[in-house]
């Protein structure tokens, strides 16, 4: 009887684990997040583009430059403030044009402040709002494993058993119904060009030679190397046991796939030399080409993004700074400044800078996380919605429309730069679309008074804020947390007034709830949210 009672519990014990195995691994998947797009913005694109143009010589165009740094906070320029290294090229393009002290991006990560960027839109209106994810966990065993390793802090899992198809997943992107400014400066005879990172997506349909680009050298990942780690002139910095610094170095070895350098999204290039460098030279060449213009072009380096690699001469500058990381991370930014005045000199030497408006912002706030800045003295970085993860460095040059020394103080936006250049050349915009930037040049000249937004709106699924004037909601809904700041007096934001200021809280709460009547759900889910402490060791979680 033992004998048999014995079988029975092993019997049951092994059906028990037999459940929970199938438990744990039966596989992820869902048509919930099968993608449609938009058809009928789509036609109105097609329609839009095909239209001749009344006479697109009737008025005077400009070259536009638009340079796009990668993962720079909002104080790692010395023109903002940063005492460790002096960026004097960058600084120029301020000092000959103007400074915008409270400029912003549309998200607090690449990919939809990418989005935002290109189409003058918040990318929340179109279904960008997430970072297009090549993978997605695939079990409960991943989702387990994910969620108790140390490893993989600060990141963790959302519980989503419902996960897009391989399909699906590939056509995460720019939606085709989107116009980007290439498209409509293409439209009036500019030829156009990126040179950089993209990330928007490497679907047929999103890739930059069928996004209004006549010319492309780069990469679609978020990141890849700037040169093979074996190159002897160059400093390689891994940060310690960071997940995030590890899956980076990982996947851009070799630079395979997205990762891989291409030149007109077809072919595949080896190159050893340091890539920063090599954009810069590619741009020039580009400009070259194109001097007779008008052209555009779009210049997203991926500096000072990981994987941190510096060149050794650069790196020696830096002997002063004892943490490696930081140290890199330095020359990195150093290495950047002197290839945008290497960039501004030679367009100089051609005799274009009187015809040719030039911007520079970074595309997020810098990454407190992995200790290669701190944003200081804002709080959070990237992937957050407080200043240090929106704020950041924004300049814009245009000789005989912006004067030289102007600051500005009021708030701005990325969204603002397609409006800006589209007045520029005098641009027709598209009337089955809401456009949400404004020329910012007649309120940097002082021509047009009051402040250039009324608002400024900020959506990552449970993660929402809204600027207006001097005061800042953060709304959290997935831990109910309400923050609001005075900026103008507290831009450290140190001090939630939300108990103190109801009225205040439920004004700006009624403001983003109709700015978010106006948007679409996500065309496709996250995979993780990222939990940050502040000094204080409150703790505060972001969708990423």
């Amino acid at each position: 009887m033992r004998y048999i009672k014995g079988l029975v519990l092993t019997g049951g014990l092994a059906a028990i684990a037999v459940l929970c195995m199938s438990f744990l691994h039966r596989p992820f998947y869902s048509d919930k997040y099968k993608i449609y797009f938009d058809e009928k913005l789509i036609k109105g694109k097609e329609d839009f583009l095909a239209k001749p143009v009344a006479d697109p010589l009737s008025h005077s165009r400009p070259n536009v430059i638009l340079i796009l740094a990668d993962d720079l906070g909002a104080t790692d320029l010395s023109l903002y403030g940063n005492k460790t290294l002096t960026t004097p090229n960058i600084d120029r393009l301020g000092h000959e044009g103007v400074v915008f002290t409270e400029g912003y991006i549309s998200s607090p990560v690449c990919s939809p402040s990418r989005a935002g960027l290109l189409t003058g839109r918040y990318q929340q209106r179109f279904g960008h709002e997430f970072q297009p994810n090549h993978r997605y966990l695939k079990n409960m065993a991943e989702y387990y494993g994910f969620k108790m390793l140390p490893r993989f802090r600060p990141l963790t899992p959302i519980k989503e058993t419902d996960v897009p198809s391989t399909e699906d997943r590939l056509r995460q992107g720019l939606p085709p119904s989107e116009i980007t400014l290439a498209d409509m400066m293409k439209r009036y005879d500019y030829s156009t060009a990126i040179i950089g990172k993209w990330h928007l997506g490497a679907a047929d349909f999103a890739k930059p030679c069928a996004r209004g680009f006549d010319y492309q050298y780069g990469f679609y990942e978020a990141f890849t190397l700037y040169a093979p780690a074996s190159n002897p002139d160059v400093v390689n910095t891994h940060i310690g046991r960071d997940f995030i610094d590890q899956h980076e170095w990982q996947t851009a070895e070799g630079r395979r796939g997205n990762c891989a350098i291409l030149r007109n999204c077809c072919e595949e290039k080896e190159e050893n030399k340091y890539l920063t460098d090599k954009l810069t030279d590619e741009a020039i060449s580009y400009i070259d080409r194109s001097k007779n213009g008008p052209f555009f072009l779009y210049l997203p380096y991926n500096a000072p993004h990981a994987p941190l690699q510096a060149m050794k001469k650069y790196y020696a500058m830096f002997s002063n700074i004892k943490d490696p990381v930081k140290r890199t991370y330095a020359a990195m930014i150093k290495n950047l400044d002197d290839q945008v005045g290497r960039l501004l000199q030679h367009v100089d030497s051609l005799g274009l800078t009187d015809n040719t408006m030039i911007v520079f912002l970074s595309d997020n706030g810098g990454v407190s996380y992995n200790g290669t800045t701190d944003n200081a003295p804002f709080k959070g970085g990237k992937f957050t919605n407080f200043e240090g993860g929106i704020r950041v460095p924004f300049m814009m040059k245009w000789k005989g429309h912006i004067k030289p020394g102007t600051v500005y103080h009021e708030p701005v936006i990325s969204l603002d730069i397609f409006a800006t250049v589209a007045r520029a050349v005098n641009m027709e915009l598209p009337a089955d679309r809401k456009y949400d930037g404004v020329d910012l040049v007649p309120f940097v000249n002082g021509t047009q008074a009051g402040p250039a937004h009324g608002a400024l709106y900020w959506r990552s699924d449970f993660n929402k804020a809204i600027r207006k004037g001097e005061w800042k909601l953060i709304i959290n809904e997935y831990d109910h947390t309400t923050l609001l700041y005075n900026i103008k007096e507290d831009k450290e934001e140190k001090h939630n007034l939300a108990t103190l200021k109801p009225k205040v809280v439920e004004a700006l709460s009624q403001d983003l709830a109709d700015w978010e009547k106006e948007l679409i759900k996500p065309l496709w889910p996250r995979v993780v949210n990222y939990v940050m402490k502040d000094e204080d060791g409150d703790k505060y979680i972001f969708a990423f």
